[in-house]
């Protein structure tokens, strides 16, 4: 019997929602100059407004995950969905700084269940190879999502002003969640659509999600779980430019109307998908730890060569290549959620996923107090951004992605690609 194709369509549900959940987040980055205009807003609190979403969406992964993992991702997934799609809309009735942050802060709460969750759907509804490719093409996809922002939120902008641009954004959020509590179940084994040689070909991936006999803190305290996240923190610190500074970037050091800003700013996260595209494409015999050490020292030296750039074109293709580089590191990191978590597949994702939002946090503020306090140096702010970049490559060499470790650590990334 040939194995139906279910698991195919819950695959669609994660990239649309990969894609939906970047559109409304990096939305308010192209919105930035009219927020800013209106609310009256200045530089350092543009950043902590910006960086409100990354501190909730790091505080709140752990619970989300934890939330997933006891309740599933159907009932986990619906709930949050549709909580940050809330916020989204409720974004565009800001009136001041306090209420903007405020509202930031809460849509980031919600949006933090969003990828520990898919992460668990996939491991339980694919057999270990889609999974690979799927994680792949989802992170793909969240960065052509965050492509698309920029022209749409213009077009929303300009058609719509920013506020009601929002509304429109969250309603899109409503309808996917519609859409899967209508067809989505939590065990394939329950979808009337799922026939036998489907299931058996699950197995695997319900038996990885269902044993384990760790406690999920005795989990997150393993050396290599803590080097896990301490390294996605490194490349999200970098990677949070793009989606908060860098419009502004365009517009005040390389001289770009609004227009030119929205179009350019597609390029390096358009660059970010093919990057994880290839990581997951990659032969299983090429080392993944060689793989994200070359990443991290390329996204150095092309930061480091940034300020030298001698026009905006240079300047976007060096950007682009930073993206492109920084997200070879992105599939490779969360399959290894999957082989470290197992059951608690969701809590390990959203322990690794706080760190990196953690970063969200304090990247946008950082560089916000230093142009702030260095007359708009944008140098100093990609100079820091090097800094990471370096130390994300030095935390990859005492990673050991394929598990050959002493003493009594279970081998949490040994099948790691």
């Amino acid at each position: 019997m040939k194995a139906s194709r279910v698991r195919y369509r819950v695959v669609g549900f994660a990239l649309s929602l990969a894609v939906l959940s970047y559109i409304q987040r990096v939305a308010i980055s192209q919105a930035a100059g009219p927020i800013s205009t209106d609310l009256h807003l200045d530089k350092q609190q543009l950043g902590a407004v910006l960086g409100a979403f990354g501190l909730a969406y790091a505080a709140f992964e752990i619970p989300m995950g934890l939330l997933g993992d006891k309740l599933g991702v159907r009932r986990v997934l619906a709930q949050v969905v549709l909580a940050w799609s809330f916020f989204t809309a409720l974004t565009g009735a800001a009136w001041n700084l306090l209420s903007l942050w405020i509202i930031r802060f809460l849509f980031g709460a919600g949006e933090a269940g969003c990828f520990p969750n898919l992460t668990r759907m996939l491991s339980q509804w694919l057999p270990r190879g889609e999974r690979i490719r799927a994680q792949a093409l989802m992170w793909a996809c969240t960065r052509w999502g965050g492509a698309a922002a920029p022209p749409l939120a213009l077009l929303g902008i300009n058609l719509f002003g920013w506020r009601w641009s929002f509304v429109a954004f969250a309603a899109l959020g409503v309808i996917w969640c519609v859409a899967f509590l209508l067809w989505f179940r939590e065990n394939p084994h329950d979808h009337p659509g799922v026939n036998e040689a489907e299931r058996a070909l699950l197995d695997e991936s319900r038996t990885l999600t269902s044993h384990e006999t760790e406690n999920w803190t005795r989990i997150l305290l393993r050396p290599q779980t803590i080097l896990l996240m301490c390294q996605y923190f490194c490349w999200s610190y970098v990677w949070y430019f793009f989606v908060t500074w860098m419009p502004t970037y365009l517009r005040e050091a390389q001289g770009q109307n609004a227009a030119w800003t929205a179009g350019l700013s597609v390029l390096p996260l358009l660059c970010g998908g093919f990057g994880s595209l290839v990581s997951g494409l990659l032969p299983l015999g090429i080392s993944r730890r060689a793989v994200a050490i070359f990443a991290f020292l390329a996204v150095a030296a092309l930061l480091f060569a940034l300020p030298l750039a001698p026009n905006v074109w240079v300047a976007i293709v060096i950007m682009a290549a930073i993206s492109f580089c920084g997200d070879l590191t992105v599939p490779i990191s969360w399959n290894a959620c999957v082989e470290v978590g197992r059951r608690y597949t969701a809590t390990v994702a959203a322990a690794m996923n706080m760190f990196a939002n953690f970063s969200g946090f304090v990247a946008p503020w950082i560089a916000g107090i230093i142009l702030k306090h260095t007359n708009n140096d944008w140098n100093a702010v990609l100079y820091v951004m090097t800094g990471m970049a370096l130390l994300g490559a030095v935390l990859w060499l005492f990673l050991d992605p394929t598990g050959k470790r002493a003493g009594a650590e279970a081998p949490a990334l040994a099948e790691q690609p």
